[in-house]
């Protein structure tokens, strides 16, 4: 008996000597949970940042389905009957029934007839400051002759420091080419953002008296496509092209709650690229009015939003919706690469050249 218990309490002392000696093993789900963690910060920083491979693997992420394509085809003011069923591999409405322009929802015939119908001028807005207008805004006025709401009355502006030196190129009937000064700023940052106050100013002048509807869009990029009358309506936005699968959380939104631009977490609903946006006269003026008094306010304070004027676009259009959003087929970076969804690009990128352009 006295033997037995001894070996037995032996027994207990080596295994506890052992358990001692033993390190100690971190508990499997800490161990998971941090690489998690560190996948998911890793996948964000390749998508955002990283290899063309790694930014394809977004086609994957869905983008959604429009409740309203199960529903007869909806009438739109410019492009009649719109199918937005004849496109369910992308989404092509969105939460509050506006509808998402793609190729194939839409007849660009019965586009151009109701536009004809409706007597339209329609403004295209350029700014070309710096080296910017030689190196692009002969292209851009060049293509869109060739492209944009042919067969239209249009009036281009073009905003320059240098009226003399923009190019005078043969337009179509009933197109007209209007050059109006701007200042030169300083920073490429301030040309960008004292848009919106230039603008506002020419909507409310002879360009607002001139033309039923507006587009403004940025110089250093070209038409490739037809981009007609299926465009138009009362506020029109235009998804971002690198952007447009993202999940919310991941959108360059501004986050300084100091910013006029601000929005909180949980906010927004696209993101959206300010190098393409239009309306009509009245509501580009609204437009245009909280986006300059907003940026008036952060200048105020000493502040400069993420991304300048797109920043304060997002905002606006997150607090009035626009009546229409376009796809990224009308306005399209090549270097994303070839998208399945992408059938027929009408503005493309040009080739970004800032340290040539940009002081």
């Amino acid at each position: 008996m006295r033997v037995c218990r001894y070996l037995c309490v032996r027994k207990c002392k080596q295994k506890c000597k052992s358990c001692a000696a033993a390190p100690p093993v971190p508990r499997a789900w800490k161990r998971i949970f941090w690489w998690l963690i560190l996948l998911a910060v890793s996948f964000s920083g390749l998508l955002l940042y990283g290899l063309p491979a790694v930014r394809h693997l977004e086609t994957f992420l869905p983008m959604g389905t429009c409740p309203l394509a199960r529903m007869p085809p909806l009438r739109d003011n410019f492009t009649g009957l719109l199918h937005l069923w004849a496109r369910p591999e992308v989404l092509t409405c969105t939460s509050w029934g506006a509808p998402i322009i793609w190729d194939g929802t839409f007849d660009p015939d019965v586009a151009q007839q109701e536009a004809i119908q409706q007597n339209l001028t329609i403004g295209l807005t350029v700014f070309a400051v710096g080296r910017y207008l030689e190196k692009y805004l002969a292209r851009f006025l060049e293509t869109a002759e060739q492209h944009f709401m042919v067969g239209q009355r249009v009036v281009y502006y073009v905003f320059t420091e240098r009226p003399a030196a923009v190019p005078r190129l043969p337009l179509g009937p009933g197109r007209r080419l209007r050059v109006e000064r701007v200042l030169r700023e300083r920073r490429w940052q301030d040309v960008s953002m004292e848009r919106m106050r230039t603008l506002h100013a020419a909507l409310g002048g002879r360009l607002g008296r001139e033309a039923h509807f507006v587009f403004c869009m940025d110089v250093d990029q070209y038409f490739s496509g037809a981009f007609g009358p299926e465009t138009l309506a009362d506020s029109v936005a235009q998804l971002h092209a690198w952007r447009y699968h993202w999940p919310r959380r991941l959108l360059p939104y501004e986050s300084d709650p100091r910013s006029a631009a601000a929005l909180a977490p949980g906010e927004g609903d696209f993101y959206y690229h300010a190098a393409l946006f239009g309306g009509s006269v009245a509501a580009l003026r609204r437009l245009t009015a909280h986006c300059a008094r907003g940026q008036q306010q952060d200048r105020a304070r000493g502040l400069e939003a993420r991304w300048h004027d797109e920043s304060h676009l997002n905002k606006y259009f997150w607090l009035h919706k626009p009546a229409k959003v376009l796809s990224p087929e009308f306005c399209w970076c090549p270097e994303i690469g070839r998208r399945a969804e992408i059938r027929r690009p009408r503005l493309l990128w040009a080739p970004k050249e800032y340290t040539l352009v940009r002081d």
